[in-house]
Formats: C-alpha cells, sequence, structure tokens
C-alpha cells in the first residue's frame, strides 16, 4: 500500500532511575524558557475558517519536514555510527527502521536518513500530496501524515536526548523549543500522535 508507512517501529526498555536534570538538561528551567518567538503557536496550528483539512495537513507537512529537516542537518556531524549506534530517545526508547530485506536498523544516522528521504519522496509524489488544482487527497492520507508526524516527533526526541549539549553550544535551543512547540500543538490539534508516541518527551512538553 502506498499510502502507509511499514518500516518504522520503537521499543521502550524499562525506564532507568536516572531522570535527574543533569541526565535532561533540556528541562532546566533556563533553557526552557529560551524561545524565537512569543507568537501563539497553537493559534498558527489550528485550522482556518474554510481551508480544507486535507490541504491544511498538507502544507503544514511541508513546512515542518523543511524546517525539521534543515535543523538535523545542522546537527549531522554529531551524529554519527561512533556516537549514536541507536536511535534513542528519552527514557531508553529505541526506535528502528526495517528496511525491504526485513533488517532492523538501529543506528541513528541510518534510522533518520531513511526517514528523511521517506518523507521527502511522499512530499514530491503527485498521487500522496497533490499540489495541482482540483486533484484529490487519497485515501488514508489522514493516516499518513499521522505516521510522517510520528518520524517528525521521534526526529527532535533523538535531538533532545542525544545532541541537546551541541545544540547549546551551536545557540539553537530556542528554535529547537519552538519548533518542538508548535509541532506538538499541531499534532495536538489533529489528533496526529498517540499518548505512548509522546510518552518519551512528556515531561517536557508540560514544562513547555
Amino acid at each position: 500500500a502506498p499510502y502507509f508507512l511499514s518500516s518504522s517501529g520503537h521499543h521502550v526498555f524499562p525506564r532507568g532511575i536516572n531522570n535527574n536534570l543533569e541526565e535532561r538538561p533540556y528541562l532546566q528551567q533556563q533553557h526552557v524558557s529560551q524561545r524565537i518567538t512569543h507568537t501563539d503557536v497553537g493559534a498558527l496550528a489550528a485550522l482556518p475558517p474554510g481551508v480544507d483539512r486535507a490541504e491544511w495537513l498538507a502544507s503544514n507537512t511541508v513546512v515542518f519536514f523543511k524546517n525539521i529537516n534543515l535543523f538535523f542537518s545542522a546537527l549531522s556531524e554529531f551524529c554519527t555510527p561512533s556516537t549514536c549506534p541507536t536511535a534513542c530517545g528519552p527514557g531508553n526508547t529505541v526506535y528502528f527502521w526495517t528496511d525491504d530485506h526485513g533488517r532492523k536498523l538501529k543506528c541513528a544516522p541510518l534510522y533518520f536518513d531513511y526517514a528523511m528521504s521517506y518523507v521527502q519522496d511522499l512530499l514530491t509524489d503527485e498521487d500522496v500530496f497533490p499540489t495541482k488544482a482540483g486533484s484529490v487527497f487519497p485515501t488514508g492520507f489522514v493516516f499518513l501524515v499521522q505516521k510522517v508526524f510520528l518520524l517528525f516527533f521521534r526526529t527532535l526526541a533523538h535531538i533532545y536526548w542525544s545532541h541537546y549539549k551541541e545544540t547549546l553550544v551551536l545557540g539553537l535551543h530556542p528554535h529547537l523549543n519552538t519548533l518542538f512547540t508548535h509541532l506538538t500543538l499541531f499534532c495536538r490539534q489533529h489528533a496526529l500522535l498517540e499518548p505512548e508516541d509522546t510518552e518519551p518527551l512528556q515531561d517536557l512538553i508540560a514544562a513547555l
């Protein structure tokens, strides 16, 4: 089925007892409070009156992809097979990608390269994300968007968990907080993620 992601998954291992702020510096108040704008991103996420929901989801998916891909690219030199042998997130969450041969890939650079390439291929497919006037969105489009936003969330979760120190050094944490806040509010407005999907960063969501 061309519209459904069948090649990603995750496994959550038992939580450790070391969940302090030293392990999770992104929860420290001086970092949580940093944004690049104080615009009401919740209002930005809401469906504007008179706009088709599928069109709104599609256009926002494109924008989020560009921003997240750009952000991850800025940190790509720090995300290598040696530094990140697993695509992990908070709470000992490990994400894996199942390739066409059934192999489970957990190496972070491979996982996120596959994920971003997968999304890019979808966005450039006129049968999935149509751009021509009079075109219709495919059956199961919302389900597809949910899978894409799950990949977006996992990408940001890995950045917060594995590359937050580099984000601080580069001064990108206000951008990251703003992007993540916008993403989570957009997903909440349009029911794109399940509670178990966002649970690894629920403490950050609450703090933000």
